[in-house]
């Protein structure tokens, strides 16, 4: 049996009659109002450490409680030990570009499309530097018509090319929907299987600060049901290279899932090869009490949630799922019997979202193993508004995260 509770401020839907669920302790005590002036970037390490380049002592304070509440601080001997780790430190949005690039350097029928991804360098610098390198054809600026670039980036992709479309902001894809849909993901059934569609439909997008509804949008519950079409999300610089080197040598088409708040994040990452398994979650914090599912940004809050819920005596087992489409069910079932009970958090739509759908997986396989029911904290059902406040409060939060673990495991 499933519990689904809606996101900060809204009343838990609650399905369970034994032991209820406070829903008033899921509400934040307070509320941080983030005024002044803007500073010029901050960088983010994967550790949690803060590189703030402000113009005032004031500004990095600001800053310094805007950044954790996106990104979790973990213990500062983790940061020594990524320090000393063999290889190079990139940003997230660095390890996509290098990604790329060396995918094109192997492979001359990979090609980059989309709007400013050219001499500008993409809205946030992912393909910057590539259209000196291999040219105007490879790196193909298009005029601000997502129907008809991604419906010649499928076309190119069916005739031997392996293009990577770049929405500029994931909510503009939905005015190529039917091209991904009827076209994308169908086609190589459609057809017999005389065509593949070696595609990969990337950009940012979830919840940033202050971007508006219209730029907030998170799209993975739109494209989960479309047949023929896997999803990543990726989270960290390590991930997001590898999962872009997979999704590029895939013969299927594939949706890269960026968050518009992760593109700072640094890593230490290796000098070698390597990709990531496009079908595969990661354990991020073995455990024994509790299972959470995550993905994208909510990791970050997950973790910074894992850090108060160590030092209240909970051992929660964190787990990255990655790939939106389909579920690692191998990874996730033997979490799900070893710790017999599942948080989901997720910065999707409550209805019909990511969630939902993991939670009738998990019923589905797994209920026999369960001790308790299945709890969805997601954002929720409403526009994001423009205000950060406002915002703060659409989405879920590590506070959100400690109360629900400590109601499942009473």
């Amino acid at each position: 049996m499933a519990t689904v509770f809606q996101g900060l401020g809204a009343t838990a839907a609650i399905t369970a009659a034994a032991n209820p669920l406070d829903s008033n302790k899921f509400l934040l005590s307070s509320r941080r109002s983030f005024s002044g002036k803007k500073t010029s970037l901050v960088v983010v390490r994967s550790d949690g450490s803060l590189n703030l380049n402000t113009g005032s002592s004031a500004g990095a304070r600001r800053l310094d409680q805007l950044v954790t509440n996106a990104v979790a601080t973990k213990a500062d001997a983790a940061a020594a030990a990524s320090a000393s780790k063999p290889g190079h430190e990139l940003l997230l949005y660095e390890a996509l570009r290098e990604g790329l690039e060396e995918e094109m350097d192997r492979d001359n029928r990979v090609c980059v499309m989309g709007e400013d991804v050219g001499h500008y360098g993409g809205s946030y610098k992912v393909t910057r530097g590539l259209a000196d390198k291999f040219g105007d054809l490879r790196v193909l600026d298009t005029p601000i018509a997502e129907n008809a670039f991604t419906g010649m980036g499928i076309g190119a992709a069916m005739t031997g090319l392996r293009p990577i479309v770049e929405g500029m902001n994931m909510g503009f894809l939905l005015l190529a929907f039917n091209q991904i849909s009827n076209n994308c993901g169908m086609l190589h059934y459609t057809s017999g299987g005389q065509f593949t569609i070696p595609i990969v439909i990337r950009g940012p997008g979830g919840v940033g600060r202050q971007l508006g509804a219209e730029h907030s949008q998170r799209l993975e519950s739109y494209f989960q049901s479309i047949p023929g079409i896997q999803m990543v999300a990726c989270s960290t610089p390590y991930n997001a290279k590898g999962l872009m080197k997979a999704a590029i040598r895939s013969e299927n088409p594939v949706i890269l899932f960026e968050h518009v708040l992760l593109y700072n994040l640094k890593e230490r990452i290796p000098d070698e090869e390597y990709i990531c398994n496009l079908e595969e979650a990661e354990m991020v914090r073995p455990g024994e009490h509790i299972t959470i599912l995550t993905y994208s940004r909510m990791r970050y809050h997950v973790m910074q949630a894992a850090k108060t819920l160590v030092n209240k005596g909970y051992d929660p087992e964190v787990i990255d799922i990655r790939s939106l489409k389909p579920f690692d069910l191998h990874t996730i079932g033997n979490s799900v019997k070893k710790t017999h009970r599942v948080l989901i958090v997720e910065e999707c739509m409550r209805t019909g979202g990511i969630g939902a759908s993991l939670t009738a997986a998990i019923n589905e396989n797994f209920i026999d193993y369960l001790d308790a029911p299945i709890v969805c904290l997601s954002s929720q059902d409403v526009p994001t508004p423009y205000a950060g406040t406002l915002e703060e409060f659409t989405i879920v939060q590590p506070a959100q995260i400690v109360t629900a673990v400590e109601q499942l495991c009473q």
